[in-house]
């Protein structure tokens, strides 16, 4: 008794890393572009508030992530710009933007956590508002922002390692233009005219014999 041994069609087994492919692009490009606006929105928002004594009151303070710490926006804007530029290399310069814009998220969620509990903004705030450098803010609390801006860090480092995962089998910008692979016609010349002078004169110009011979 014979048995046969199925062969599975090249086109199945190139399939799956195709669809592979298309599946993390979309996925990373998600991640990337939706965590680098998540984190940019939260660096707006207020992440602390307190309030200073000023002339015997208490005046309240308040402070955005933009205050706390640049690191989350600024690393979220370098996140976004290796995002595009990944399709703009090949190979070991496709491996190293996509190092970076993993680093990117990883930096973008410790800075947003470092800052989650950081007071120093507000401090010199009510330093400013009260006019004496060793005053403090009184009362300190703290948001949910810095939070939101780490989830938008992991975000963005998902699309890092997704890039770093399956890089290879996306397709890369070209930086040429592709001309056609048909030949250029030449152009043909014009016809000389015996009785005309002009064509005979025009014919040895272009270094033709106008007698055709």
């Amino acid at each position: 008794m014979e048995y046969v041994t199925a062969v599975p069609h090249p086109r199945s087994e190139a399939a799956g890393p195709a669809r592979a492919g298309r599946l993390s692009l979309a996925l990373a490009l998600l991640c990337g572009a939706l965590g680098a606006a998540v984190a940019l929105l939260s660096t707006r928002q207020r992440w602390s508030e307190g309030t200073a004594t000023v002339a015997g009151g208490s005046f309240p303070l308040t402070a955005r992530g933009s205050d706390v710490t640049g690191v989350p926006a600024a690393l979220a804007i370098v996140g976004l710009a290796a995002l595009v530029a990944v399709f703009a290399v090949r190979r070991s310069g496709r491996l190293l933007v996509a190092a970076l814009l993993a680093l990117s998220g990883a930096g973008t969620i410790a800075a947003a956590l470092l800052g989650a509990s950081d007071g120093s903004a507000l401090d010199d705030k009510a330093a400013q508002a009260a006019g004496d450098t060793s005053a403090t803010v009184a009362g300190l609390s703290h948001t949910a922002w810095p939070y939101v801006a780490a989830v938008g860090g992991a975000l963005i480092l998902l699309a890092g390692l997704l890039a770093l995962r399956y890089g290879r089998l996306w397709p890369a910008m070209s930086g040429r233009y592709e001309r056609g692979g048909a030949p250029r016609s030449r152009r043909t010349a014009p016809a000389v005219d015996p009785d005309r002078p002009e064509d005979l004169w025009k014919a040895l110009d272009r270094g033709e014999d106008p007698t055709g011979t």
